[in-house]
């Protein structure tokens, strides 16, 4: 089991084949940095899983910037994705609504997201699954590659670490952002942290005044 970047920098550098990974993408600008580093190790496809995005049109327009982005950088990466179900994630964050950014309604999300990984990998025969959520730092990395690691139990399935913001992973994403000229959101997804994204600008507006 790898526990920090540099032993997964080692096991890149020591990769003697290119296993097939599916990797779950939450947008475009998050996948940019993340494309870039394991297209070289593994084929990859994309698998688009995120029933947290919020409105149903907000869902839509990040997926088709991500088949966009991928055809840019590589042909040979294969967008999969699933149909937009928000039943889903209201169901696995219910009772935890109200609790913020970072919280356990976040570990929820993430592991509804990173188990429909799991199992299409499975189904699909990939090697490994990863995400690509841990390259933003609002996202509890722990908390990602502890549920991965679940999930490589619980299915039989490889689970990549993950910690794409090491080596200015983040900061290469928005540059990565600019040269492309991606769609880059200002809330994770979910409807309430658009709620927080308002209630916090109202807040600065309220201030100036």
């Amino acid at each position: 089991m790898i526990d920090n970047y540099n032993d997964f920098k080692k096991f890149l550098n020591n990769l003697n084949t290119r296993p097939r990974l599916l990797i779950h993408a939450c947008c475009a600008p998050c996948s940019s940095h993340t494309l870039l580093l394991l297209k070289d190790y593994f084929d990859i496809s994309v698998y688009f899983s995120n029933d947290n995005i919020y409105p149903s049109e907000e869902f839509y327009k990040r997926l088709e910037e991500i088949k966009d982005f991928t055809k840019k950088i590589d042909n040979n990466i294969n967008v999969i994705f699933d149909s937009y179900n928000p039943n889903d994630y209201d169901n696995i964050i219910l009772g935890y609504e109200n609790l913020g950014e970072r919280s356990y309604r976040c570990y929820k999300c993430y592991e509804l997201r990173l188990e429909k990984t799991a199992k299409k990998a499975l189904e699909l025969n990939y090697d490994y699954f990863t995400t690509t959520l841990s390259i933003s730092p609002y996202k509890v990395e722990k908390w990602i590659n502890e549920i991965g690691y679940k999930l490589e139990e619980k299915y039989n399935i490889k689970y990549l670490y993950s910690n794409f913001k090491k080596d200015e992973g983040y900061k290469h994403s928005i540059e990565l952002s600019k040269e492309y000229s991606l769609y880059r959101q200002d809330y994770c997804g979910c409807k309430y942290s658009l709620e927080e994204r308002i209630s916090h600008d109202r807040a600065k507006e309220e201030n100036k005044s």
